[in-house]
Parts: C-alpha cells; sequence; structure tokens
C-alpha cells in the first residue's frame, strides 16, 4: 500500500474510531481490530458536562482570549477539535461541516458561533489564520468572519479540553501525526456539551436541529421546534420519533377541533341573538 493510501485508510479508520461514528450516518461494523496507531483512540461522550470557561487560548489573530469568550448565553456553539497541520481527516470533518452549515440559512456570529481548537500544543496563531483564512473562502459568507474563530494554546490548555470533551488522541511518532476521531461537538450557550455529530458528512437537518436543540429554545422558529419534538436524535442523526409525532398529531387536532367549536359556538350565539331581538 502506498503511502497516500496508507495515510487514507488510517483516517477512514480515525473517523470510525469513536464508536457510533460514521461517515454519513450509517453504522460501519468492524471485524478487525484497529491497527496500532489507533490504540486508545476515541471519544467518551461528557454530555451535559461543563467545558472549562476559563482555559486560556491565543486567537488567529494573536489575542489572548479564553474559551468562555466565545459563550455569550444566547446562541449555541459548534466546537471542532483538530490540528491545523493535519494532512486529511481535520480537513474533511471541517469540509463537511461547512458544506452542511451552506445549506441553512443561519450564520456564525448570528444565530450561532464556530470555534475551531487546536490540540497540537506547538501550532502558533499564524497557522490559525491562514486555516481560518482558507476556510473562510470555502465558506462564502463574508459575514461568517464575524462568528468564526481558530485557536491554539499550550499543553494544560490543549490537554484540558481534551479531557472534558472525552477526546482521546494519540501521536504516531513513524508518521509524525496525530491519531483521532472525527467528530463536532454542539454546545449550550453557556457551555455544557448537548452533542456530539460524528463523521465527516453532517445533514443540514442534523446540524440545524443540533443547534436548536441546544440553544435550548433561544433560536429558530416555532416549526424547528415543532421538528425537534418529533424527532429525536439517534447516534445517526434525527430520527421520525413515532410516539412524539402521534403527540403532536393528538395536539394539533385538539386545538383545531377547539377552534372550530368557538367558532361555531360564538356563530350560533350571534344567530340567536338575532331571532330574539325585536322586530324593528
Amino acid at each position: 500500500m502506498t503511502p497516500t493510501r496508507s495515510g487514507f485508510a488510517i483516517a477512514l479508520l480515525a473517523a470510525l474510531a469513536a464508536g457510533p461514528a460514521m461517515l454519513r450516518g450509517q453504522p460501519v461494523e468492524r471485524s478487525e481490530p484497529l491497527p496500532s496507531q489507533l490504540e486508545g483512540v476515541g471519544i467518551d461522550e461528557k454530555l451535559d458536562g461543563r467545558l472549562p470557561l476559563d482555559l486560556p487560548f491565543v486567537d488567529h489573530d494573536g489575542r489572548s482570549v479564553k474559551l468562555g469568550d466565545y459563550f455569550d448565553g444566547r446562541r449555541p456553539v459548534i466546537l471542532a477539535l483538530n490540528y491545523y497541520k493535519c494532512p486529511m481527516l481535520c480537513g474533511l470533518v471541517l469540509n463537511g461541516m461547512v458544506d452542511g452549515l451552506k445549506q441553512i440559512d443561519w450564520v456564525p456570529g448570528q444565530q450561532f458561533r464556530l470555534v475551531t481548537v487546536s490540540f497540537d500544543p506547538v501550532e502558533t496563531h499564524q497557522l490559525a489564520f491562514l486555516k481560518r483564512r482558507s476556510y473562510l473562502e470555502y465558506y462564502a459568507k463574508p459575514e461568517a468572519a464575524a462568528g468564526w474563530s481558530f485557536l491554539t494554546g499550550r499543553a494544560p490548555s490543549t490537554q484540558a479540553i481534551l479531557d472534558a470533551t472525552g477526546f482521546r488522541i494519540r501521536w504516531d511518532e513513524d508518521r509524525r501525526e496525530w491519531a483521532h476521531a472525527a467528530a463536532l461537538i454542539v454546545c449550550t450557550p453557556d457551555g455544557r456539551i448537548s452533542r456530539y455529530l460524528y463523521g465527516v458528512m453532517f445533514e443540514p437537518k442534523t446540524l440545524r436541529l443540533s443547534l436548536v436543540e441546544a440553544s435550548e429554545g433561544k433560536i429558530g422558529t416555532t416549526m424547528d421546534r415543532i421538528l425537534l419534538f418529533c424527532f429525536h436524535y439517534d447516534g445517526e442523526g434525527y430520527a421520525l420519533h413515532a410516539m412524539n409525532l402521534v403527540r403532536a398529531g393528538a395536539a394539533l387536532t385538539l386545538t383545531v377541533t377547539a377552534l372550530f367549536l368557538a367558532y361555531w359556538w360564538r356563530r350560533e350565539a350571534v344567530r340567536r341573538a338575532r331571532l330574539s331581538a325585536p322586530a324593528a
């Protein structure tokens, strides 16, 4: 196997190393053990866990920031953990995220925020600047620049955010690369982990409903919240929940019936009033 093909194979397996991870919402069963490069690599989900918002980082412009600067209590955050010199998998994840976000009518900085953090403590803000510029060009929405930050940090901060999110990575000395799983983390506006989205392709519906769920009603339309009620996340995406659909249908039926009865009673009262009124 050539080095290029070997690298792609390892990247593909890394995308699947997180247990329920999948490329496009389809589970993949492994009959063979993972290669040694991926031993210990994966994700231990920490749903509803709080992120350490006081962690110091450096943003793409070289400014000292804290993780909490990106959580304003109003907008959910999509957190992407990768490293900027990654030869393949990180790019696939970010490309897939942007491809999905392009198809919804929300923009980073308005309804939500994007934060990309390098877990490699030797990477610099200059590299983060170049990577950000490249992805903003790919996103092709100029207003997204206000809502997408790329961060770097020293080892204590990078390790702390890995621990808080359950990301287990491993340095491959032979290949001089980090082995890691492929996932996005959707966070609440106050910095809690709401959902992990696995793989390298992300359905627009999954991204939108994940953000609505994480926002706890702070963003999205009434229809978004109805859809969120009727669908549930099953590890692959948002699937139709039959019982919730029945409940929503019953509630709609009761509402329509109540409105009809109110209209009928009012019309009947007006008719009777007219009949009982004395003739002119």
